[in-house]
């Protein structure tokens, strides 16, 4: 068995006050999320509804799942009675059917609003601009049963590191233009989630809160 245990304790000595570990344990058995549980890993990102349900009956009630991946509209419902966050969200369709489903559960469900910054045109998300009109239009007030954390974006996926650092420190400099503007009275909005395992240490020199580790954790994927 891969040594779960001891790559996560390593990992969380690494992090500053802070930054918090989502360990994306997406493609692996629920043995290595319970290993990581074990020694105080409560954050868990994955990305498939059919899988993340079989884990939440069977794993620890007071994990907090984040929903990482890309979300289709129909699933929302599957995941709504328990997700903590849902990371990805990326259009206004997206946001009224988990203020839909939220509803109907009696919960409020914390979100990230996914931008897309990085140079490559795969990564999926909101340009700046896009998200300043979804704010622009009252997204807050239309929408209370969705909590706006704060912001997420990837990297491009590249060697460059001074690249890798420009995306990060913009993505950092958009997330104060956004609180200034929309949230400035909201403690809530905190959240900047980008780093993963192969830039993390770069995302948190650019002020990020939550780094999406995976590969380093729990070794390539099991299935």
């Amino acid at each position: 068995m891969y040594p779960v245990k001891e790559e996560i304790q390593k990992m969380l000595s690494r992090l500053p006050e802070g930054v918090n570990l989502v360990a994306v344990s997406k493609y692996h058995p629920a043995e290595y999320i319970q290993e990581a549980y074990s020694v105080g890993q409560r954050i868990f990102g994955e990305s498939h509804v059919q899988e993340i349900k079989q884990k939440v009956e069977v794993l620890p009630k007071d994990i907090q799942w984040h929903f990482i991946g890309h979300l289709q509209t129909n699933k929302v419902k599957y995941i709504a009675p328990y997700i903590s966050m849902i990371e990805s969200v990326d259009s206004e369709r997206l946001i009224a059917e988990i203020n839909k489903q939220a509803l109907k559960c009696g919960r409020t469900i914390d979100i990230l609003l996914e931008l897309h910054l990085a140079e490559e045109e795969t990564k999926s998300g909101l340009t700046p601009e896009e998200c300043l009109e979804l704010l622009d239009s009252g997204l807050k007030e239309r929408y209370p049963n969705v909590r706006i954390r704060g912001l997420m974006t990837m990297a491009s996926y590249t060697d460059d590191e001074s690249q890798i650092e420009r995306e990060f420190e913009r993505a950092a400099q958009f997330f104060d233009e956004v609180k200034a503007k929309y949230f400035a009275t909201d403690d809530y909005f905190k959240e900047r989630s980008w780093g993963m395992s192969g830039d993390y240490e770069l995302a948190i020199k650019h002020r990020s809160t939550m780094v999406r580790v995976g590969t380093l954790l729990f070794g390539p994927r099991v299935y």
